[in-house]
C-alpha cells in the first residue's frame, strides 16, 4: 500500500475503535487510537500473514502485550479481513468473540491471549525463541505501552531475548506519555526507555512520530536488517490521536463516549478522512 492509502486505513481502523467503544460503553479508546497508525502498518504493509489462513505455522506473529487497546487490534484485524468490519459493535458484548481483551479460543487470527500487563512480551519472547529452534523464518512483533513497561516481568523477558540473540524479535513501546493514572514520567518514569533496552541488548529505534507513516515505514525497514540481536522500536505518539477532545487526556485511558461525544469524534476522523482525500 501506498503512504496515503495506510493513512487513510488508519483513519478508518480510528472509526471503528471509537464505534466499537461507543457501542459498549467501556474500553479503552486513548491507547487504541495512539496506536491506529501502528496497528495499520502491521497489518496493511509490514506483517507475513493471511487471514484466510490464520494458523498457518509459517506466519509472522503478534502478540498485543497492551491487551486493554484491543478496540485498536480488532479495528485493525477487521478491515484486514479476519472478521467483519460491522462486528466491532459487538465489542465487549456478552457473546461476541470480541471480548475486552484479545482472546485466542474465540478469535483467529489473535495469536496470544493477553490483557494482564507485562506477560505478553514473555510470550512474543518464547514464540521468537521456538522460531529459532525450530529453523523457521517467521518475525514476531509485539506492542507494549510506556506505562506496561514499569512491570519487572518486561525486563526479564527483555534480559533473556537479548542473551538469547532472538533477531526475529520486534519490541514496539508505544510512548504516548500517559497512563491511566496520569504521565508516566510522574506515576513511575520508565525514562530513558531506548537506554534501557541497550543495556538488555537490544538494536533501539526511536520513532519521532509514531503517527507517521513514512517513519514507521523506515524503522521498520531498518529493524529488518539487525542481525544478532532483538529491536525495540520506541515511537513517541498522541493519546487519543484524531479525536480533538480525547488527544493527550489521561482520562480517555479508559472512557467510553457518550451519544454526544460520539458524534463530535466521528466528525473529527470524517475531516480527516476528507483531508486525506484531497491529497
Amino acid at each position: 500500500m501506498t503512504t496515503l492509502e495506510l493513512q487513510k486505513m488508519a483513519n478508518e481502523v480510528r472509526k471503528s475503535i471509537v464505534t466499537g467503544v461507543h457501542s459498549a460503553k467501556a474500553g479503552h479508546p486513548g491507547g487504541s487510537l495512539s496506536a491506529a497508525d501502528l496497528f495499520t502498518y502491521l497489518y496493511f504493509e509490514e506483517m507475513n500473514i493471511d487471514p484466510k489462513d490464520p494458523k498457518n505455522p509459517d506466519r509472522d506473529r503478534f502478540v498485543l502485550s497492551k491487551g486493554h487497546t484491543a478496540p485498536g487490534y480488532y479495528a485493525a484485524m477487521a478491515h484486514r479481513g479476519y472478521f467483519p468490519v460491522e462486528d466491532m459493535v459487538t465489542l465487549r458484548h456478552v457473546g461476541s468473540h470480541l471480548q475486552g481483551h484479545p482472546c485466542m479460543q474465540h478469535l483467529p487470527g489473535v495469536d496470544m491471549s493477553s490483557g494482564s500487563l507485562g506477560q505478553g512480551i514473555s510470550a512474543a519472547v518464547g514464540m521468537a525463541l521456538a522460531g529459532k529452534m525450530d529453523n523457521k523464518s517467521y518475525r514476531v512483533y509485539t506492542l507494549l505501552g510506556d506505562g506496561e513497561i514499569q512491570e519487572g516481568q518486561v525486563w526479564e523477558a527483555a534480559m533473556f531475548a537479548g542473551h538469547r540473540k532472538l533477531d526475529n524479535l520486534v519490541v514496539i513501546v508505544d510512548n504516548n506519555g500517559l497512563q491511566i493514572d496520569g504521565n508516566v514520567a510522574d506515576v513511575c518514569s520508565p525514562y530513558p526507555i531506548d537506554k534501557k533496552f541497550e543495556a538488555f541488548n537490544f538494536h533501539v529505534i526511536n520513532v519521532a512520530d509514531g503517527n507517521d507513516m513514512e517513519q514507521l515505514a523506515a524503522a521498520f525497514a531498518e529493524a529488518k536488517t539487525v542481525k544478532g540481536m532483538p529491536t525495540a522500536i520506541v515511537m513517541k505518539t498522541v493519546k487519543g490521536k484524531g479525536v480533538s477532545f480525547m488527544e493527550n487526556q489521561a482520562s480517555w485511558h479508559g472512557t467510553a463516549p457518550n451519544d454526544e461525544q460520539y458524534a463530535v469524534a466521528m466528525a473529527d476522523l470524517e475531516k480527516v478522512g476528507e483531508a486525506l482525500c484531497q491529497k
